[in-house]
């Protein structure tokens, strides 16, 4: 099998089926057994490599993706800032049962195939001969513990199987029809599976059943159980499973895995090892087993010393804890010490920073401003965004409101410049018609109940460009009688303030995903999550159906929610292209967030021995796992 792949698209009754297969282009490899694991095939611990990889391997063509067969070996040092990004290596390896290729396509990776019919029945075929890193088979057993063991299990899951799987608050029909075959099929489209199964930090639906059955009631020996929840010192099985069910965190090194390496170390430790999985299923044209590189030590270093740390030279790969600001330093340290180099990656995110007004803040005046569009249009005009741009980034980004990227199909120049020019004269004017006409002997405006027009905007206090950024800001709203009052926080009680109604408004980043496609779930451009800081209430209300927070009551917030609804219920891409555009224009319209610049550069440190690294690509969470598309199991180190 190869990394090419083949949609096909077929007439089934009155529905329209589509599959994910692998391609056929390179025909079945000899395979190369790892200098890594040799003393352990010799003395019989691993079985030798054709006996470890499954009989239909993922072959990786990479000369048809312009990139270098490698060499297997060596240790990749990386560092991130708390303990509990270990699961970062989740990330970076980004073996998913689908996932995103480099042009944002989904694709099997984990599975063989995928069909998809209507998005109401969806067939996941696995690879034969699949195991875990222990070795043991993975098989439609191992979905099926999941879903009727775990998800379908009171103790374990109270809330039951996660949303993405329900349809009109209906879960799937899931069978297992034989070991390497699963089946989801609902009563309606299900749009958004896939793609969820493709994300960052996805949920995983399957569980390596053969370990965790030995920690589950329904299967473990109740004394030898019992024994085991005492030595852990947990409250009951189902905490100790929990405990011990760590797909993404990581944490947990005798849990087996799917992922390119597995965790070695155990407990809280400065430094974290990951060795390669004997039992991978990806191998390249000439038959050698992926990760190209043997171990991963990821070091545990606090936040202001990854860019000191990295000019030292004492990484051979970073992103993660390094910002724009940090590039002069980075690129002196690369004339200095002649052992990186520093790449400059376009960010995914829609907005590189973007002020949110609060638009559920409990001050029943400030509300009232806020929700006024004509207030919320005019400070996006008040910012000088080119200045911004200059002054921060040396002109390196792109000055724009809060919308998708250029490289996305739903992008539309008109979105991106929407209120996004620097207009003085029309902010103050529709100030004006908004009953904000009035001025103390300052130069602020007055709000209707006479105080002084102080918009307080509360930061994570995490990134100096935000706070940088901001004092620009400030200067720029003198102009249109606003006093901007920065409030830097830590970052959870930012959240939990946000949260709880009591910030004005707030600043991070812009939509994590600027980059949708129209399969891409729009459900973060409605009022669903309370995590899109303009409406953390509405978003609440939602979220619980209706027991906490506050129901929706603008009209275009209420049509963003209908336009979601209908996405999810659409059976074509032109249905689905069409709801992203009105969604897209409601915010470009309604400036919820206001975006200032996009696609700023974000540094990368490599070191000049490792090959395969892209010079210029994307950082994007999600889509994108930051280095996880880009494939970090062929990453390799040249030869001395």
């Amino acid at each position: 099998m190869s990394e090419h792949y083949r949609f096909s698209i077929r007439a089934a009754s009155a529905a329209i089926a589509f599959a994910l297969t692998a391609g056929t282009a390179l025909a079945q490899v000899d395979l190369k057994p790892v200098p890594y694991w040799k003393a352990d095939v010799e003395a019989g611990k691993l079985p030798p490599v054709a006996e470890r990889v499954p009989s239909a391997p993922l072959i990786v063509d990479l000369e048809a993706k312009g990139r270098t067969i490698g060499t297997p070996g060596g240790t990749l040092k990386t560092m991130v800032t708390r303990d509990k990004d270990i699961r970062q290596m989740v990330v970076y390896g980004y073996a998913r049962l689908v996932g995103y290729d480099e042009k944002y396509n989904l694709v099997p990776d984990i599975l063989e195939s995928v069909e998809n019919i209507d998005d109401t029945k969806v067939t996941l075929k696995l690879r034969p001969g699949h195991k875990w890193s222990d070795g043991h088979p993975f098989t439609s057993e191992d979905f099926r513990y999941w879903w009727d063991d775990v998800a379908n299990n009171e103790q374990l899951q109270p809330s039951g199987p996660p949303d993405f799987l329900k349809v009109g608050g209906e879960l799937p029909s899931v069978t297992f029809p034989d070991e390497t075959t699963v089946v989801f099929e609902w009563v309606g489209p299900n749009p958004d599976f896939l793609q969820s199964l493709a994300m960052a930090s996805p949920t995983f639906i399957y569980r390596p059943a053969h370990f965790l059955k030995q920690y589950h009631e329904d299967y473990a020996d109740a004394d030898t159980l019992a024994a085991a929840i005492e030595d852990e010192r947990s409250s009951s099985w189902a905490a100790l499973h929990n405990k011990l069910d760590n797909m993404y965190k990581f944490d947990n090194p005798d849990l087996p895995t799917l992922q390119p390496w597995v965790n070695s170390t155990d407990g809280n430790k400065i430094r974290h090892q990951f060795v390669r999985n004997p039992y991978y299923h990806r191998v390249d044209s000439t038959g050698q087993q992926l990760p190209y590189i043997d171990t991963v030590e990821m070091e545990i270093v606090a936040s202001g010393l990854v860019a000191a740390k990295s000019y030292a030279g004492e990484t051979d790969l970073q992103g993660r804890g390094l910002s724009f600001s940090d590039i002069a330093v980075l690129k002196k340290g690369e004339k200095e010490n002649g052992t990186y180099t520093t790449l400059l990656w376009p960010t995914g995110v829609a907005s590189q920073l973007a002020i949110y007004p609060n638009l559920n803040v409990d001050d029943a005046g400030w509300q009232k401003v806020l929700r006024d569009v004509r207030v919320r249009r005019a400070l996006s005009l008040g910012i000088d965004r080119e200045g911004l741009n200059k002054a921060l980034f040396f002109n390196l980004a792109t000055p724009a409101a809060m919308s998708v990227l250029p490289e996305s199909p739903m992008y539309q120049e008109k979105f991106r410049e929407a209120y996004a020019a620097h207009d003085v004269a029309a902010a103050n004017e529709m100030l004006d018609e908004a009953g904000l006409d009035k001025k103390g002997p300052d130069g602020i405006r007055l709000l209707p109940d006479g105080r002084p027009m102080e918009l307080i905007i509360e930061t994570a206090g995490e990134r100096q460009e935000e706070e940088n950024a901001l004092q620009i800001i400030t200067d720029n709203w003198k102009d249109i009688g606003v006093k901007l009052v920065m409030r830097p926080l830590d970052r959870d009680i930012l959240r939990n303030r946000v949260f709880a109604g009591t910030t004005m408004a707030s600043v991070w980043y812009g939509w994590d995903d600027g980059l949708p496609q129209p399969f891409t779930s729009p459900s973060y451009l409605a009022p669903r999550y309370q995590d899109f800081l303009a409406w953390p209430k509405w978003g609440q209300y939602y979220q619980t159906g209706g027991t906490a927070g506050e129901k929706p009551d603008l009209p275009e917030a209420i049509r963003l929610m209908d336009l979601a609804s209908a996405w999810e219920k659409a059976t074509t891409t032109e249905e689905r292209s069409e709801i992203w555009t009105e969604m897209l224009a409601i915010h470009a319209d309604q400036v919820y967030g206001i975006g200032t610049v996009n696609q700023a550069p974000q540094p990368i440190v490599v070191s000049d021995k490792l090959r395969n690294v892209p010079e210029r690509a994307m950082w994007a969470w999600d889509p994108g796992a930051h280095f996880g598309v880009h494939r970090t199991d062929e990453f390799f180190f040249a030869a001395e």
